[in-house]
């Protein structure tokens, strides 16, 4: 190369021109460019030298100017098409003539620059270029097209995103709902697969590339509420049925499958009552008394049949075994089957003829079974009370409906039995906390009232008397078992004030319950095997019993081995264990959002326990609306001492809440 030479490089990716000035050592050369900056460059770095003609750096504006009309990619398409029907090569030199019949500087690197840009027609080998060949063209432009159609779209998005962030209503296309996904995805779960495409839509707005932000650009947005129930998306519980679900659903309301179970025991003589809250929709349990001959009563206890309705394996048994359980949330509920199926023809409801799984129980004088039978049925549901119904008629001893005094009777005689059998009764206040569809949140604490306790009761013995039948005969089911627990001594809980801070002592020594597949005894219930059956149409595993008992009573073959039902049994664990958090995790931050709701308040409390005892974290309940929370003591304090409270921090969304401690003083300031 020699002084005055005009060569291209590139810095950066960034075509630069400049002037060889003077070698330095043995292969570089010193080029200056345009504005009087030196380069060292290798020979490997210059992509390009304009031959035959001496240059200076004041030159090289001049020299691109005379360049720039001449390049015009649409020129390419022609060479190419003169090119490709001689399979032939070209170089720089070569195209400058065919494109501009010259050969001068200015052309060939015009000739060049057009080919060095070039993506489509040609492609380079060595130091000549080979036309592509006409499929290869085509699917180059597809490609091209694609990715400009691409971009349209993704300015078309930003453009929505934009508008929306200013207030103004959009309709969002198809193709925006896979970067809405992705930013939901991240928003969820920070190492998402989705986390580029995310990114990408953070910092296109030029907003942190955090999970924190994607979750706000949703909420500003109005695609999620501030509120978002994020332990239900992590956990990846379907919140809606499938339409293929729906559709058996609804076949199956117009066209229900044949009642296996033709002889079914007709008891539409019987008096039945369901008990339940008020806005219960889904009626699975309701109580009969019948006065035998002798004089004796038999309890029956109605359990609903959504095996009626629901075939082992097929979309709608399938579905629910996803599923596993109804999950109760403040905001409402997710069933396990369809509502119009739940609350309709599965449910006991009022005044119409319901397929129903029945258990006759006869009790002994101590509370004791002495005698059972199970029988698919036929009923008709009389009366749809509530809890403070059946209070109100225990309290004043209604005379027209004596079997609701009886189902009291019966139902303390099995506490007093269960009692003497090794039962441990925990008795902790109870939430409810529902949030309105305006948005106001409330907290009722639930009474341990003498309805409640009549109705816990008697789905306990039907539990027994279900898993005694399988027992007995051998039946493969979901066994439920709790391990005795080690108990702190009498004389450790009497020094401990009775009531919530003793139960709380003994709540913390109780193991977990376990599913087994041969019968267990519960401990806290008192008994040597027991099973859930009595809720049906919201666990998956009552619904195993109900199938695999209906199918033993008609004598057929069961519709689950012992290894299949082993297998159910750990799906349903793992399940359950995953509703149950997210159940626990939503009432939590629902009870910490009512708190900042009500930050001004001042809260009669009860310190429970040390959680760790060296930092001062106590456990403390908040009598008044039954939570139980954690608090930093900053004094020295001793379980049952009653407190006032008021928030001092509270953050629903990070899960954080602090106490303070209230002087009486303080208190009356607040009151006043």
């Amino acid at each position: 190369m020699e002084k005055g030479t005009l060569v291209e490089f590139r810095i950066n990716g960034e075509r630069r021109l400049a002037v060889a000035d003077r070698p330095e050592g043995k292969r570089h050369w010193i080029a200056i460019d345009d504005r009087s900056q030196s380069h060292t460059l290798h020979p490997r770095q210059i992509t390009y030298e304009v031959a035959n003609e001496t240059f200076k750096p004041s030159d090289i504006p001049n020299f691109f100017k005379e360049v720039k009309p001449f390049l015009d990619p649409s020129s390419l398409e022609v060479a190419w098409e003169i090119l490709i029907e001689g399979g032939d090569s070209t170089d720089p030199k070569e195209l400058a003539m065919l494109l501009f019949s010259d050969q001068s500087p200015v052309m060939c690197y015009a000739a060049y620059y057009l080919l060095s840009e070039d993506k489509l027609y040609f492609k380079q080998k060595g130091d000549r270029y080979e036309p592509r060949s006409a499929t290869q063209v085509a699917d180059l432009k597809h490609q091209i097209e694609m990715e400009a159609q691409r971009q349209r779209d993704w300015q078309s998005f930003l453009e929505r995103i934009e508008s929306v962030l200013q207030g103004n209503s959009v309709e969002w296309q198809p193709s925006d709902r896979t970067r809405l996904d992705a930013l939901e995805r991240f928003a969820t779960v920070e190492e998402a697969p989705t986390r580029s495409s995310a990114i990408e839509i953070l910092a296109a707005l030029k907003r942190p590339e955090t999970s924190q932000a994607a979750f706000q650009l949703l909420v500003d947005l109005g695609i999620w509420s501030p509120h978002e129930n994020m332990f239900l998306r992590r956990a990846q519980i379907p919140i809606q049925f499938s339409n293929k679900v729906l559709e058996v659903s609804h076949h199956r309301l117009e066209f229900p499958p044949e009642d296996l179970d033709v002889n079914r025991l007709d008891l539409t003589h019987l008096k039945v009552y369901t008990i339940d809250d008020e806005s219960t929709r889904e009626i699975d349990d309701g109580l009969s008394v019948e006065v035998l001959p002798d004089g004796r009563e038999k309890i029956w206890i109605h359990i609903a049949d959504p095996t009626r309705w629901v075939v082992p394996g097929d979309e709608l048994d399938l579905d629910a075994r996803k599923r596993i359980t109804t999950i109760y949330l403040p905001t409402g509920m997710i069933p396990m089957f369809p509502s119009e199926l739940a609350t309709g023809p599965m449910s006991l409801n009022p005044g119409k003829t319901c397929c129903a799984l029945s258990f006759a129980v006869i009790l002994t004088a101590e509370g004791a079974v002495e005698d059972f039978s199970i029988h698919a049925s036929s009923i008709r549901s009389t009366y749809r009370l509530t809890y403070e119904d059946v209070d109100e008629m225990l309290h004043l001893g209604v005379q027209g409906e004596p079997e609701i005094e009886a189902l009291s009777k019966w139902a303390k005689l099995r506490t007093a039995w269960r009692q003497s059998q090794g039962a441990i009764s925990i008795h902790m206040p109870e939430s409810s906390i529902k949030v309105k569809s305006d948005g106001e949140v409330t907290i009722e604490v639930l009474d341990d009232s003498l309805s409640r306790q009549l109705v816990a009761e008697m789905m306990i013995l039907t539990g027994e008397v279900a898993a005694r039948y399988a027992q007995i005969h051998n039946v493969p089911l979901p066994f439920r078992g709790q391990p005795q627990p080690e108990l702190p001594s009498d004389e450790e809980l009497l020094q401990l004030p009775a009531g919530p801070v003793r139960s709380c002592a003994i709540r913390r020594c109780m193991p977990r319950s376990e599913l087994t597949i041969t019968p267990a005894r519960h401990a806290s219930l008192g008994l040597d095997t027991y099973t859930q059956v009595t809720s049906p149409i919201r666990r998956y595993s009552d619904l195993v019993a109900h199938f695999q008992i209906k199918a033993h009573l008609r004598g057929d073959v069961l519709p689950f081995s012992v290894e299949e039902v082993k297998e159910l049994m750990i799906n349903i664990g793992l399940a359950v264990q995953e509703a149950v958090f997210v159940e626990r995790q939503t009432n939590r931050y629902w009870s910490l959002e009512y708190l900042r709701r009500h930050s001004g308040e001042i809260w009669d409390a009860l310190m429970l326990r040390w959680l760790r005892e060296h930092e001062g974290l106590g456990l403390v309940l908040l009598e008044e609306l039954g939570l139980e929370l954690p608090m930093v003591f900053q004094r020295l304090a001793r379980p049952g001492d009653q407190l006032r409270l008021k928030v001092s921090l509270v953050d629903p969304r990070r899960d954080e809440i602090r106490f303070q401690e209230v002087t009486q003083q303080e208190a009356q300031q607040a009151v006043g």
